[in-house]
C-alpha cells in the first residue's frame, strides 16, 4: 500500500500527551482506535506499518500541524479518518509519500507557539499579577535565538544543543512567542518562555539568560521551571518536497469543530469574569 503523510489538529488539553500511554487518554490512541474502526489497522497491530508521527507534544499541549504518515489504502482520506474521531482531533490535509518516508526524521524544521498571558506593566491582570516589559522580553528572546547548548533548559542529557529562532509579538494581555528549530528537547520551548516572562516581569534579570546558557548546571531556585503546558501550539512541521492537500471538507469540520470550542472558551471566560467582579473586596482597590 502507498504510504500517505496527515496534517493533524487537536486539542491538547483533553489528553495527557501525544504519544501512546497505557490507561489514560493519548492523541495517538484516538487515532489508532479511529483506524482500527476503519479496518485500516488490524485489532491485533500494534501500529500502522511504516507509521511515525513528526513529534511527541506533552500532555495539555495542542497543534495545528501535527503530522503522522503511514500506509493505508487510497480511500484514507482526512475526511475518512474525521468520520471516526472526535471533534477534538482532525485530520485536514495530507500528501502522498515515497516509500521510506520518515514524519519524525525526515522533518526538517518545526514551529511553535505560546499563547503568554502577560497584560503590559500598567494594566491590571484579571489573576492579580503584575504586567510585563515587552521590550526586556524580546531582548530576553533575541539573546536566546542562535546555536547555543541550552542544557539548562530541558530534561534531556544529550541533544542538548539546538539552533533557535524566534520572534514575540503583542495581542491585546497576550504576548505570542514563536520559536522555530530543526527539533525541540524537551521542554525547551516551555523553558525558554519560562525564562523569557521571568525577565519581563522583572523576577529575573538579563543577566540569568547568560548564565542559563553557560556551561555551568544551574539547579534549585537558580534553575527555570517550565510554563504550563496548555498555552502551547505546534504550528509547522516542514518537509522537503512534500506538498500537502487540503482536504477542504475536512478543513471545514476542523474549523468548525475549533470555533465552538472557541466559543465555549469564551463562555466559561465571561462567567469566570462575572463571578469575579461580584465577590466584593475589602481593600477599596478593586
Amino acid at each position: 500500500m502507498p504510504t500517505r503523510a496527515f496534517r493533524v489538529a487537536y486539542d491538547g488539553r483533553p489528553f495527557y500527551g501525544f504519544q501512546r500511554q497505557p490507561d489514560v487518554p493519548t492523541v495517538e490512541d484516538t487515532l489508532f482506535d479511529a483506524l482500527r474502526r476503519l479496518d485500516v489497522l488490524a485489532d491485533d497491530a500494534n501500529k500502522p506499518a511504516g507509521y511515525a508521527a513528526a513529534g511527541r507534544t506533552d500532555a495539555g499541549v495542542s497543534a495545528v500541524a501535527q503530522t503522522v504518515a503511514f500506509e493505508c489504502p487510497d480511500w484514507a482520506t482526512p475526511r475518512a479518518l474525521n468520520s471516526e474521531l472526535p471533534g477534538t482531533v482532525r485530520a485536514w490535509a495530507a500528501a502522498d509519500v515515497a516509500d521510506g518516508f520518515h514524519a519524525t526524521h525526515d522533518a526538517v524544521a518545526r514551529r511553535y507557539s505560546y499563547y503568554l498571558y502577560a497584560p503590559e506593566s500598567g494594566v491590571d491582570a484579571l489573576d492579580g499579577r503584575g504586567g510585563v516589559d515587552d521590550e526586556r522580553a524580546r531582548a530576553a528572546l533575541d539573546a536566546l535565538c542562535g546555536e547555543h547548548d541550552f542544557h539548562n533548559l530541558t530534561l534531556d542529557d544529550t541533544g542538548t544543543v539546538r539552533e533557535l529562532s524566534g520572534e514575540l509579538t503583542r495581542d491585546g494581555d497576550f504576548l505570542v512567542v514563536r520559536v522555530e528549530a530543526g527539533g525541540f528537547a524537551r521542554e525547551l520551548v516551555r523553558r525558554v518562555v519560562s525564562l523569557v516572562h521571568g525577565v519581563a516581569s522583572g523576577d529575573s534579570e538579563m543577566s540569568k539568560v547568560e548564565r542559563v546558557l553557560g556551561p555551568d548546571p544551574l539547579d534549585g531556585a537558580e534553575g527555570v521551571p517550565s510554563a504550563p503546558p496548555t498555552p502551547l501550539v505546534l504550528t509547522g512541521v516542514d518537509y522537503p518536497d512534500v506538498a500537502f492537500t487540503v482536504d477542504e471538507m475536512a478543513a471545514a469540520s476542523t474549523r468548525q469543530a475549533f470555533g465552538e470550542a472557541a466559543v465555549a472558551g469564551r463562555v466559561a471566560g465571561r462567567v469566570a469574569t462575572a463571578v469575579r467582579a461580584g465577590v466584593p473586596s475589602t481593600r477599596g482597590d478593586e
